[in-house]
């Protein structure tokens, strides 16, 4: 699992059958400079990725996703996905580990 931010919402106007009842948002991936603080605006250079998402996330919520294989296990089958938001973060503590 991975930590992101979300940042954004995504529309389309066609999409698979199985994907109903949820929708995608764009998340920009969370490193040890935004969670620690250290980055002022708390999005990171990382590249964003779109995540599908039931749990009714929205824009400046943080998350944890999964990607590749493991986005599809909670679908009957195979469903095109490469990433998919497993939980809302209400608050969270991270202190760097010192060398």
């Amino acid at each position: 699992m991975k930590v992101g931010k979300v940042i954004g919402n995504l529309t389309l106007s066609h999409a698979d059958s199985g994907l109903r009842g949820g929708r995608f948002v764009v998340v920009a991936p969370q490193g040890i400079d935004e969670l620690s603080g250290k980055n002022a605006n708390g999005l990171s250079d990382a590249w964003t990725l779109v995540t599908y998402d039931n749990l009714g996330a929205g824009v400046g919520d943080d998350i944890l996703y999964v990607e590749g294989a493991e986005a599809m296990q909670p679908f009957d089958y195979r469903t095109p996905l490469d990433a998919i938001s497993v939980a809302l973060i209400d608050r969270y503590q991270y202190k760097p580990p010192t060398a």
